[in-house]
């Protein structure tokens, strides 16, 4: 069911599972740079049914039919999505048992979150395609979609999903991965800080990312397992949706 929630005076889209059991935790899912609630498809509830835990699907500012979020976005809006709305989220839905899933910038404002001082009451996070620091791959990948929104098809695209919200979303995601200063972004510290388990999913032919991403993770996470997927882009939930669900739902049940 679509809802909002009241952040002060801006309204952000909320997506809820409650089908799960009473005590299991929570699954939140937090959306790649482009997404937003309904372009998870079903994955979320198909999660949710699976593992037996409710699930929130959540539209960022800027995003779907989330209140906009102004440009240009600060080079930090991860840390801000992480370390202030994230928490706030919390707060208003008396969430304190949960798991985080992300995807792509998702996976990185869970990385952000996990290794915060805010993450009591997390018991685990899954990551897919998710970047802790900026590559030359990402960036001419980020260029290519900017010449793809603004001479082909992508721009009508993104309109299904985020509406009015489509240049906000589009621009604010994008002028900040091609700001020259962010090709130095780095979030690898707070790998060091996840007490929790994670499982660190990418596609073998992520057009995003190399495999040095989750080489990464896996160096510094101490409870972490990795997951390479075969013939695989940039969203293994949506390419490989069979091999990612069961991955997931083994994790979580691991953790209940």
């Amino acid at each position: 069911m679509t809802d909002f929630l009241k952040i002060g005076s801006k309204k952000i889209e909320v997506q809820w599972h409650k089908q799960g059991k009473k005590n299991y935790p929570t699954l939140i899912f937090l959306h790649e740079g482009l997404g937003c609630t309904r372009m998870w498809k079903d994955f979320p509830e198909l999660v949710s049914q699976q593992s037996g835990c409710p699930a929130l699907v959540y539209s960022r500012f800027g995003y779907g039919y989330s209140d906009p979020c102004p440009t240009p976005w600060k080079l930090n809006f991860m840390h801000t999505e992480a370390l202030k709305i994230l928490p706030n989220i919390l707060k208003l839905t008396q969430i304190t048992n949960y798991i985080l899933v992300g995807h792509s910038d998702g996976g990185s404002i869970s990385i952000i979150f996990a290794g915060s001082p805010h993450a009591n009451g997390l018991k685990g996070v899954i990551t897919e395609a998710a970047h802790v620091f900026c590559e030359q791959i990402t960036v001419d990948c980020i260029q290519d979609a900017k010449i793809n929104y603004e001479q082909s098809d992508l721009k009508q695209g993104l309109e299904k999903y985020h509406g009015k919200n489509t240049e906000n979303a589009f621009r604010g995601w994008n002028d900040v991965w091609l700001n020259p200063k962010f090709i130095n972004w780095n979030i690898e510290k707070y790998l060091n800080n996840i007490q929790v388990p994670m499982v660190a999913i990418q596609g073998s032919n992520d057009q995003y990312g190399t495999k040095k991403q989750m080489d990464s993770i896996n160096y510094r996470v101490k409870r972490i397992k990795t997951c390479l997927i075969d013939d695989c882009k940039h969203s293994p939930h949506l390419e490989q949706p069979e091999k990612v669900l069961t991955i997931m739902t083994k994790f979580i049940h691991q953790l209940i």
